[in-house]
């Protein structure tokens, strides 16, 4: 699956042109006009990645950025900020407020891609590799083959974006509204409970195999992938 980047963005031009180049590179691209905004977009849907401007409308990015800090569900997402304020006590500031990183514009398109490119492998290694394991499970992106130890796994096309998503945030709990934002998408309106039923099937093509299940269901708040021990 493509990660997920938020772009908070006031200026159309810019942000248009932040839309246009990470589309291009194979991001999942959501953008946000202003501070409430992108408080909105990322709680309903938990970005892999918030690239956010410093001056924003109603919320400055600093202050986005600390309310986000809050939150249980992004107090880990990385966030590079994005500001003219080249100042060191800036910069500074910015960090202490939980940015990862701090970009001063003007900068090129070609050291923003890099800088979030390695900002996400920190957060979350493997997300840009075309195979990912965890534990005795590897899928392969490309090729759309899951292995568990030395046997294939045959899944359905929901099924293998589920666990794509799952081993791409390992112990990460997402209930069944995120799943369904990140597997079946924001536009395809599908009842919650569709989510459960793909679920068993996971489970049941991963255990056919042999091992332990994976997936832990957490009680009134939805579900996890723990990576199987080899």
């Amino acid at each position: 699956m493509k990660p997920n980047v938020l772009i908070a963005e006031d200026e159309d031009a810019l942000a248009t042109l932040l839309e246009y180049n990470f589309t291009k590179e194979g991001y999942d691209v959501t953008v946000a006009y202003d501070g409430e905004e992108a408080l909105l977009q990322a709680s309903e849907r938990t970005p892999d990645i918030i690239l956010m401007d410093w001056m924003m409308p109603k919320l400055s990015g600093v202050e986005v950025c600390r309310r986000l800090r809050r939150r249980a569900e992004t107090r880990t997402t990385p966030i590079i900020m994005l500001t003219a304020r080249g100042d060191e006590t800036d910069k500074i500031t910015g960090l202490d407020y939980g940015a990862d990183d701090y970009v001063t514009k003007p900068y090129s398109m070609p050291e923003l891609l890099a800088r979030v490119r390695a900002v996400l492998r920190r957060a979350q290694p493997g997300i840009l590799e075309d195979i990912i394991r965890q534990g005795d499970i590897e899928i392969d992106t490309k090729a759309f083959r899951v292995r568990r130890g030395d046997k294939e796994i045959h899944l359905g096309p929901t099924e293998f974006r589920l666990l794509d998503h799952f081993m791409r945030h390992p112990t990460r709990v997402f209930s069944r509204e995120q799943l369904l934002d990140a597997v079946w998408g924001r536009d395809v309106y599908v009842e919650a409970r569709t989510v459960d039923v793909h679920i068993g099937r996971l489970r049941k093509a991963l255990k056919k195999v042999g091992g332990k299940d994976p997936i832990r269901t957490v009680r009134s708040a939805g579900y996890a992938f723990e990576a199987p021990v080899e």
